[in-house]
C-alpha cells in the first residue's frame, strides 16, 4: 500500500468505509457522529478516501423482483479463445447481465443476470450459447447479501474479524 493509502486507513477511516458501505447516504453530520468526527473533518477524510481512489462510487441497490425481475441467475460461460472476444462484446449489450466477471479455471466469465420469466432466462442464454458453453444456476435465496468490509485480517494467517453491524441511524440523511 503507498503511504497516502496506509495514512488514510487508520482506524477512523477503516469505520467511515463501513459506515458508508452500511448506509452510503449519510450525512457528514451523521457519519461524524459514528465515527468521532465533526462534519467538516468527516467530509475532509471523504474526499481524502475518495482522491486515494478507495472510494470508487455511491450506489443504489434495487429489489430486483418489486421492479418485476423475479428470476436472478449466475451464469458461467465456458468459451474457446477465437470466440471470447464476440462473447464479450454480447455480454456488454445484455441489459439483463447485472454483473460480468472474468475468471481463473475453465469458466471464461461468470456473470449474474436478471430476468423477467424463465423464457426471458433462455433468451439470454441462448445469446451466450452463441460463442460459448453456459451453465446456469438460478438464484433461490441469498443467506449473506452484500457486505461491508471491516478491515485488513493482522497477518495473512489471521481470520478476518467478524462482522460488526452498524445501526441504521441516518438512513434517509442525503449525504451533501
Amino acid at each position: 500500500m503507498t503511504f497516502r493509502i496506509e495514512r488514510a486507513l487508520d482506524e477512523v477511516g477503516w469505520r467511515i468505509l463501513v459506515a458508508l458501505q452500511e448506509d452510503a447516504r449519510l450525512s457528514f453530520s451523521a457519519l461524524g457522529r459514528r465515527v468521532g468526527l465533526s462534519p467538516p473533518a468527516a467530509a475532509e477524510r471523504v474526499r481524502r478516501l475518495e482522491d486515494a481512489g478507495i472510494i470508487t462510487g455511491y450506489r443504489v441497490e434495487l429489489a430486483l423482483e418489486r421492479l418485476g425481475f423475479p428470476m436472478t441467475a449466475i451464469i458461467r460461460v465456458t468459451a474457446p479463445e477465437e470466440k471470447f472476444r464476440q462473447l464479450k462484446a454480447t455480454v456488454r449489450n445484455l441489459t439483463e447481465v447485472l454483473e460480468c466477471h472474468h475468471v481463473t479455471g475453465a469458466d471464461s466469465l461468470v456473470l449474474k443476470v436478471a430476468a423477467v420469466s424463465v423464457a426471458h432466462l433462455e433468451r439470454v442464454i441462448e445469446a451466450l450459447g452463441r460463442h460459448g458453453m453456459p451453465t446456469t444456476g438460478i438464484i433461490l435465496s441469498s443467506p449473506v447479501p452484500r457486505r461491508a468490509i471491516h478491515g485488513l485480517p493482522r497477518a495473512e494467517t489471521d481470520a478476518p474479524a467478524p462482522a460488526k453491524p452498524l445501526t441504521s441511524a441516518g438512513r434517509h440523511a442525503r449525504r451533501r
